[in-house]
């Protein structure tokens, strides 16, 4: 039914998050989505839950360190074995993700080799300081040992895996977010409001422009996290002829209080998990 609204109206948009693989909706404003949503309960009775979309948070590293794992278990036959010897890297911004063999002498025989990069990568999804994926980071690969009878393909992915946590654990890690490049439209007479508006939340105005009699073009950049209820305060800042549009800019550290709280909240819902 979503999608028959998004087909009847063009300014109210459904699609799958890329990071965070949520359904979002999007429209015109909070008055715009809340009509949309109590004709999909009046008309097809159905009702939805609905929340700000999650911010695509990401971690990373700052220095190069090192992450071993021994993996061995024994139960009655036939048992597991593994062990990885690691470190990891930071890349600039924006590169991604670099795995690197540089294993010598068959220590860790190249069938394994795949499951070792299987465990890198879970790690690096399930993200270590606060669960966000971990990007900019170059894995390296460079010993570790093997049984002839129990090495498997399980015990290298859980030593692979549980080194690379110990390694990132070990490079001062940190939490990103991304910032957008932000542009308000809005009468004359708020730009001062709402150009200390956006620098008390952590935003930076980088010019004005005027656009037409009495308005003018806000410029600048902010946390993405700080514009969760923007609508609403454009709307009473300018009265409701104020207007705005994002696109995404880069990525930047979070405070240290942020990243406090978020691994905080992390480490509360993983012990509820368990």
């Amino acid at each position: 039914m979503l999608h028959k609204l998004e087909i009847e109206d063009p300014c109210f948009k459904v699609e799958r998050h890329p990071t965070t693989n949520e359904t979002v909706i999007r429209g015109l404003g909070e008055m715009h989505l809340r009509a949309k949503l109590a004709r999909l309960a009046q008309q097809y009775k159905i009702e939805l839950d609905t929340k700000p979309p999650q911010i695509a948070y990401r971690e990373t590293i700052t220095k190069k360190a090192e992450g071993h794992c021994r993996h061995k278990k024994q139960s009655g036959g036939a048992g597991q074995f593994g062990e990885v010897m690691l470190r990891v890297e930071p890349l600039e911004r924006g590169t991604g993700f670099e795995f690197v063999d540089s294993v010598k002498g068959g220590v860790i025989p190249g069938v394994f080799m795949a499951s070792v990069e299987k465990g890198v990568r879970q790690a690096l999804e399930d993200g270590v300081v606060a669960g966000f994926p971990v990007h900019d980071i170059r894995v390296i690969v460079h010993d570790g040992k093997s049984h002839s009878v129990d090495s498997k393909d399980i015990a290298f992915f859980t030593a692979g895996r549980k080194a690379t946590i110990q390694a990132i654990q070990a490079a001062s890690p940190i939490i990103l977010e991304p910032v957008v490049d932000i542009e308000v439209l809005t009468p004359d007479a708020a730009v001062g409001d709402l150009s200390g508006d956006l620098s008390s939340k952590r935003g930076q105005v980088t010019g004005t422009q005027p656009r037409g009699t009495g308005t003018m073009a806000i410029n600048g950049k902010v946390p993405l996290a700080e514009l969760d209820d923007y609508q609403g305060r454009l709307k009473s800042l300018t009265g409701g002829q104020g207007s705005y549009s994002i696109a995404f800019s880069h990525y930047a550290p979070v405070p240290a209080a942020t990243q406090q709280q978020l691994a905080s909240e992390h480490k509360t819902v993983s012990l509820d998990d368990d």
